[in-house]
């Protein structure tokens, strides 16, 4: 984060865990209500930034922060959802369906969709065929199948038009990043360049296309073998393997197994896109050069096109009390690195706010 706005969406945007574990920054608020507009919004007693939040009628959250010192505006759009919704037989999937939504839908990123989707979906039976699939030699055969079939929509693909679309507005850092808790999606765009940014990412979030899946199931592969290098990766792994030993959050991990990236469910991921990426499970966040009333009403007219629908209910696993220490010793080629994490009751306790307060002193 590079300013005062951009930090204080970032922790907005901090997710709110059932359990807890004292690596999360966390925020706690008691909101004023206003209805100086058509659109009702709260704020925060003292914020400095004025912040607006509103509830939109499709249950979508909007967090306004106008800062007039640059023609520009940060910009984060959060899905309630990470790798501890993944499911158990798919772990990784949240963070790959992050990597699908950069690659257009039926609007964007085609020459012909009836004739791409008619592939995609041959592509979408065969890797079911595979996973279920035993035999080495029909193994081998399903996937040359897929191969084959991958070329043949490939050639109604228009590689990273998503990309091209938004550098063609002046938009920078567009990135995005998965966790255990939130898929968050990132852009730095003009301030004149708003209603277009808004019209493409209401496009982007309505109807993703598993596009170049196979060739983008690569990219995910080399992540997870930099991981498998990565010392530092190791130990967060193991840290949160012994603070949890029934909760998603130790027990997989965002980046997911690698028997599960190698056996891939693209049914999976529409089903996992389905349940969660609906507007009530959403936070739309922007800080910078625009004005709030105006910007509100467009944000609304743009992603009305988002229907809401009940979101699955995550019930954590009940932990067994830690009663002492443990620790683990991961070995490694890279310098050493010392990391200590306290398991607590989650975000809705009272020592939530506590630890807020010793994770500032200490880490001041």
């Amino acid at each position: 984060m590079t300013n005062k706005s951009d930090y204080y969406l970032f922790r907005l945007l901090i997710p709110f865990c059932t359990a807890g574990i004292f690596l999360l920054h966390l925020t706690a608020c008691t909101p004023m209500i206003k209805e100086v507009t058509a659109y009702p919004y709260t704020t925060i007693p003292g914020d400095a930034l004025h912040t607006r939040i509103y509830t939109l009628k499709n249950g979508l959250t909007v967090y306004l922060s106008p800062d007039t010192d640059e023609p520009r505006i940060y910009t984060s759009i959060a899905v309630r959802a990470g790798s501890k919704n993944d499911p158990a037989e798919t772990t990784g999937l949240a963070h790959y369906l992050e990597h699908m939504l950069f690659k257009g839908t039926d609007r964007v990123g085609s020459l012909d969709y009836a004739r791409e989707h008619a592939e995609i979906e041959k592509i979408i039976n065969l890797y079911e065929e595979y996973r279920s699939t035993d035999d080495p030699e029909q193994r081998a055969a399903i996937y040359r199948d897929i191969d084959s079939i991958s070329n043949a929509a490939a050639q109604f693909a228009v590689p990273n038009e998503y990309d091209k679309i938004l550098n063609s507005i002046g938009a920078q850092g567009t990135n995005a990043y998965t966790w255990v808790e939130q898929t968050v999606y990132l852009n730095d765009i003009p301030s004149n360049k708003l209603e277009q940014w808004l019209t493409i990412e209401a496009e982007r979030f309505r109807n993703p296309v598993m596009r170049l899946f196979h060739t983008e199931l690569e990219t995910v592969y080399e992540e997870k073998n930099m991981t498998m290098d990565s010392d530092s990766r190791k130990i967060w792994d193991n840290l949160f393997a012994g603070l949890f030993k029934k909760h998603t959050y130790g027990t997989q991990t965002t980046i997911g197994k690698a028997e599960h990236l190698k056996n891939p469910s693209i049914r999976n991921v529409m089903n996992y896109y389905r349940s969660y990426y609906v507007p009530n499970n959403m936070a739309l966040c922007m800080a910078g050069d625009f004005d709030p009333d105006t910007t509100i009403r467009m944000i609304d007219e743009k992603f009305s096109v988002l229907q809401p629908k009940e979101v699955p209910h995550f019930t954590p696993p009940v932990e067994e009390p830690i009663s002492s220490p443990t620790v683990v010793r991961v070995k490694g080629p890279e310098s050493e690195e010392l990391v200590i994490g306290f398991r607590f009751a989650g975000a809705d306790s009272h020592d939530a706010d506590c630890l807020t307060l010793i994770d500032k002193v200490l880490f001041n």
